[in-house]
């Protein structure tokens, strides 16, 4: 293929920065070998800070060493799946490293589950072991007996608090009324006491990179029900370095990464916990996003690079003293998980004076396929261009041939970052790869220049009177009131429309707006079959612990208040 076709297939590739190449070749090899290498790099650099404490690379890779020792000893053989339900913490970064120099596979499990999901997820995974919290151990414990699972080990968030605040957590937590009652026996053991007990001798299990599953990795998918997706090391070696090649700028050894974005989730595992121990950083741990917290952390910890999700910007900008606080340490944020509002992207690049870019990604890509340049040519709304080595093209949802430029159709994308399928659903995995390529079930755009849009998710998208109407479009204009903070858009029942728009807004604090007045905003700007019949103020909207907005929960509120969910 000539330059030219090549150009006319990819027109992306003429708004790569020249510090970027197209392609790459990319190690084949453990994903923990990435922090082997950077603490033989950076061996007395900070590589996690917790609330005052830190770990040096020698000591994380200390700690790996030996839980990947004490892995092996309580029989966790090559290719076992090891959950992990923790918050973000020194010992989840510990525990995942540590399964993975053991040839075991990671299973990322969020610490929200309630013991029916977290019951499918540990029997459909086949997980020997669980990695969890003092605080969630009831629900652990609950559910273990009816799983495969072997063992339990039990972290606690005192474990790795600095004096005095480990002596003051467990009055904190009793004052809070929180239970952390543990029945420690041969199944049940203490993490701090495996780790004292196992000898730190290295543990560098070799792997087929590009066969071998790392993670399985729960997703709701583009499909149905929660499904694991199979990402082998190389998916995530790959995605890794693809995002670290794009922020050119970042200096190894030098970049200190607020990691807010929980690492049970895939987009805050690549592009902040591997990521910043590929580069040598230091990852600033937030276990829960609170935005006064999260201020506090950003003026005193001054981090560099902070990967997050729409919803914790917006909580920030809005955050009534954030004039207090010095943000000007950020130099790179990505956005991810859920659509970026033009006017939140603006606001928080002019209080920090960094960039705010958004990207795109699913966990079955590992997850990230997609991002706007940080320093050159960018388009507001887009989610950029394609990543190195990345695909992407435009295709007719029903019958998968390639649509001309401008149209609306499904995204498919390829690269070496896309998942080998779903974990024994062949079905399933047929329906979304196909020919090579990862039908992402998402609708989107591209424009001359190679620059996409998402317009939604094909099942988000509203059918009112015959007309399709993308969500995303109308909750852009609610943003731009002046006194809306957060909004979302979605279609509910209508006996004569089919469905009709409703929108859920949450006012900025103190003011005060009534849903005719939104309304004629609306109407100003939204084509009249897409202006919301419906409002309804809320203090908040059900959020994943990533930040997105559950429009799933919202409908199944509203079928609950007497109309029926979809």
């Amino acid at each position: 293929m000539t330059q030219t076709q090549t150009q006319n297939r990819k027109p992306w590739l003429s708004h790569y920065p020249k510090e970027v190449e197209p392609s790459y070749e990319y190690p084949k090899h453990n994903v923990a070998e990435f922090l082997v290498q950077a603490a033989a790099k950076f061996p007395k650099h900070p590589a996690v800070h917790f609330m005052g404490k830190e770990l040096t690379y020698t000591e994380l890779l200390g700690c790996a060493y030996k839980f990947a020792n004490a892995l092996q000893r309580l029989g966790v053989a090559r290719g076992d799946r090891v959950a992990l339900m923790l918050p973000n913490c020194p010992s989840m970064v510990i525990a995942y490293y540590g399964t993975l120099l053991a040839g075991a596979v990671v299973v990322m499990t969020n610490p929200l589950y309630v013991p029916r999901e977290l019951e499918h997820q540990l029997k459909d995974s086949g997980a020997v072991a669980i990695v969890t919290l003092d605080l969630l151990y009831r629900r652990v414990e609950e559910v273990v007996p009816k799983t495969p699972v072997r063992h339990t080990i039990v972290t606690s968030i005192k474990d790795y608090l600095p004096f005095p605040k480990n002596l003051l957590y467990p009055l904190k937590v009793k004052k809070d009324g929180l239970k952390r009652d543990v029945s420690y026996g041969a199944n049940v053991q203490s993490f701090l006491k495996l780790l004292h007990d196992s000898p730190g001798t290295p543990v560098r299990t070799e792997v087929d990179a590009e066969n071998e599953m790392a993670m399985l990795q729960y997703t709701g998918g583009t499909t149905g029900i929660s499904k694991g997706v199979i990402l082998t090391h190389y998916n995530a070696v790959v995605n890794t370095v693809q995002a670290s090649k794009w922020a050119y700028r970042k200096v190894p050894g030098k970049e200190r990464y607020l990691a807010a974005l929980p690492f049970f989730h895939v987009f805050g595992m690549t592009v902040l916990m591997n990521q910043s121990v590929l580069l040598g950083g230091c990852l600033i741990l937030v276990p829960r996003f609170e935005a006064g917290q999260v201020l506090k952390t950003i003026d005193k910890q001054h981090p560099t690079v902070f990967p997050g999700a729409p919803t914790m910007y917006i909580a920030l900008i809005n955050h009534p003293e954030v004039r207090k606080y010095d943000l000007s340490s950020i130099n790179i944020c990505i956005s991810g998980a859920a659509p970026l509002p033009l006017e939140v992207q603006e606001r928080f690049e002019s209080m920090t004076g960094g960039r705010l870019i958004e990207g795109y990604g699913l966990t079955e890509a590992s997850p990230v396929t997609h991002a706007n340049n940080i320093w050159e040519t960018r388009k507001l709304g887009s989610i950029g261009i394609p990543f190195p080595d990345t695909a992407a093209r435009i295709v007719d949802p029903a019958t998968g041939e390639e649509l001309p430029r401008g149209e609306i159709g499904e995204l498919a994308v390829s690269g070496p970052q896309v998942m080998r399928g779903y974990w024994n659903r062949p079905e399933e995995t047929a329906k979304v790869l196909q020919d090579g390529w990862l039908r992402t079930g998402d609708m989107a755009r591209m424009d001359e220049d190679g620059f996409f849009y998402i317009m939604d998710r094909m099942k988000d998208m509203i059918i009112a009177g015959g007309y399709n109407i993308f969500p995303r479009e109308i909750e852009e204009v609610l943003f731009e009131h002046p006194d809306v903070e957060e909004a979302a858009a979605l279609g509910v029942p209508d006996k004569y429309r089919g469905e009709t728009v409703k929108a859920f807004v949450v006012l900025k604090a103190g003011a005060s707006l009534e849903a005719r007045e939104l309304e004629k905003w609306c109407r100003e700007r939204l084509a009249a079959y897409k202006v919301p019949h419906m409002y309804e103020f809320r203090d908040s909207l059900p959020k994943t612990m990533a930040g997105k907005v559950l429009r799933r929960k919202l409908l199944e509120e509203e079928g609950s208040q007497g109309r029926p969910a979809k």
